[in-house]
């Protein structure tokens, strides 16, 4: 099924297509999106998200600015570089979105084929990368827990859907279940929009994983109570010393985790590593509209009007998380997060 892709030069003029993620797990619909408006707002209204697809996303919508603009005159070339630039900040929290802007507008100069040759590649090498992480996390996961199968808790969606061919932390978990290591999967819903509920059960329903939903307050209620092995999640950028920014309830995990002593793993790509941002407070967290708490399918939940605080993302530090896994390595509080090409990862001890 195609997250994000290209529709080519069909009669209605070049598109790029994604999958409309906000009407799932009740329709499959695909959006056309011909101007770099239509895809800034289909980036802001979640119809695309995940930090890997953003990035994926983010280059295709720079190919399609080449196309649209062409890249012939000086006029032309900073007409698609404009349109990068409004790509690149549609939102503010994850690094793929701007790393794949950036590695579009590396081939500019050879002309809108060129960009769209290397839109295709930035997702090609997501799913190299994503098979990577994931059959590193899924082998720490074995080594770090009792010779069983697994019972898993993860939060928000971090799938195909988020991150292109293969998932990050969700990938992780579905590689346990091709092993027949994996007893259960506890997906928590992830308030306000459901990612977990609707995108996380309908993939992993998809993939015949034994899985349960819990509202988002009930994950380390679940941890504390002994149901929970290993906790799973992805994220949105990594700051130099490690802090992790991840979907709004993943720190409250991270503590019950820590306190029950259970591993607390994160799965995400080294470009989400950003070494121009030193820890987590330094970290800019996107807030969010006020109606998407007040409401719920057009159903208002609360008093009209009611003031709301809804950050997307919150951050947990570095020396509450057990590993950071990426394509490259494995490393945990008391080695260096620090973006490496190193092969071997990190032998980690259970806390």
């Amino acid at each position: 099924m195609r997250i994000v892709d290209w529709a080519g030069d069909d009669e209605g003029g070049p598109a790029v297509v994604l999958l409309d993620q906000r009407a799932l797990p009740g329709a499959t619909e695909h959006l056309y999106l011909r101007t770099v408006d239509e895809l800034i707002e289909a980036i802001r209204s979640l119809a695309v998200r995940g930090a890997p697809s953003l990035g994926i996303t983010g280059a295709f919508g720079v190919a399609l600015a080449a196309h649209l603009h062409g890249t012939a005159t000086p006029v032309a070339v900073a007409a698609v570089r404009a349109a990068a630039g409004r790509i690149a900040v549609a939102r503010p929290t994850a690094v793929p979105l701007g790393l794949g802007v950036a590695r579009a507008l590396e081939a500019l100069d050879d002309g809108p084929p060129a960009v769209l040759a290397q839109a295709r590649a930035v997702a090609a090498e997501a799913a190299r990368v994503n098979a990577a992480a994931t059959a590193r996390a899924a082998d720490l996961a074995q080594e770090l827990c009792a010779d069983r199968p697994l019972r898993a808790l993860t939060v928000c969606n971090t799938g195909p859907l988020a991150t292109g061919d293969g998932g990050t932390a969700l990938g992780a978990v579905l590689r346990l279940h091709e092993r027949g290591a994996l007893a259960e999967v506890l997906a928590c819903e992830t308030r306000p929009l459901l990612q977990g509920a609707r995108l996380t059960v309908w993939e992993l329903a998809a993939a015949g994983a034994p899985h349960r939903l819990c509202v988002d307050s009930a994950g380390p209620a679940a941890i504390a109570s002994g149901l929970v092995d290993a906790v799973f999640v992805g994220a949105d950028r990594i700051a130099a010393n490690g802090d992790v920014a991840n979907k709004i309830g993943t720190y409250m995990l991270a503590c019950a985790a820590a306190r029950s002593g259970i591993p607390f793993v994160v799965v995400a790509p080294e470009e989400t590593i950003d070494p121009h941002t030193p820890t987590g407070a330094d970290i800019v967290v996107e807030q969010r509209g006020a109606e998407e708490v007040r409401e719920h399918g057009g159903t208002l939940l609360t008093l009209p009007g009611t003031p709301v605080y809804n950050p997307a993302f919150d951050v947990t530090p570095f020396d509450l998380v057990t590993a950071i896994v990426t394509e490259e390595r494995a490393w945990g509080p008391g080695s260096s997060p620090a973006p490496s090409t190193a092969g071997p990862r990190t032998a980690l001890a259970p806390r």
